[in-house]
């Protein structure tokens, strides 16, 4: 939690939009205090991370929780989300797709496997939320798991990038979820895709200490 102090610090919440990309409940120490930082604090948007979905995959099935907590769970954070029933509803209510105004898609994976949720509607963001809450609150986790966790392609397929973008109606996206090896965050085709998963926590077993903050803390303008 102290690293996202101060990662945070120079960017306060009275003169910055803060995006948080999910899977604040992946390996770190502190998961229940972290959601409950990002979702407390003022002009904040928290998406969700596939993390975030198993989690709630092990509230609503127990035997789950052996998985959730092989795959970076905290049982402790488990144990304290389980008695708090605003937390888990605002999670649940959470959006996996967002548009900010200047046009930018931010999601939690560097994939376009929301596709599958369009349904050919004229607003394929509100399709994708309303499909996602739908699974959610539906047993649906295993689907929304398969999609969330999917690996970057967009550093390598600036093509099929560009149809993506091209069917949301955005022009770049920001996400992270696939660590990069960068001090910032990694910039592809031209500034189309931005991944910020600089592998911020300190406690993930494959990734500890890979990036200064950073690699995933940063202002959109300055890459722009």
């Amino acid at each position: 939690m102290e690293r996202l102090f101060q990662a945070l610090k120079p960017y306060p919440p009275d003169q910055w939009h803060t995006v948080f990309l999910g899977d604040l409940v992946d390996y770190g120490l502190f998961g229940a205090g972290a959601l409950r930082f990002a979702r407390d604090r003022p002009n904040s948007s928290v998406l969700l991370g596939n993390h975030e979905v198993a989690l709630l995959w092990a509230l609503r099935d127990r035997t789950r929780l052996g998985w959730w907590i092989s795959v970076g769970g905290q049982l402790h954070d488990f144990e304290e989300i389980a008695q708090d029933g605003a937390l888990q509803t605002w999670l649940r209510d959470g959006p996996a797709l967002m548009k900010l105004r200047d046009g930018t898609l931010v999601q939690h994976c560097g994939h376009d496997g929301y596709s599958r949720w369009f349904d050919k509607t004229p607003d394929p963001i509100t399709t994708v939320n309303a499909n996602v809450h739908e699974l959610l609150n539906n047993g649906g986790e295993a689907e929304l798991w398969d999609v969330l966790s999917a690996k970057n392609v967009f550093a390598q397929q600036p093509l099929r990038l560009r149809e993506y973008l091209q069917a949301t109606h955005c022009r770049r996206v920001v996400f992270g979820h696939t660590p990069h090896r960068g001090r910032e965050p990694e910039v592809y085709h031209d500034g189309l895709a931005i991944n910020f998963d600089g592998a911020f926590s300190r406690s993930h077993r494959k990734h500890a200490g890979m990036s200064p903050i950073s690699a995933s803390v940063a202002p959109l303008n300055f890459l722009s």
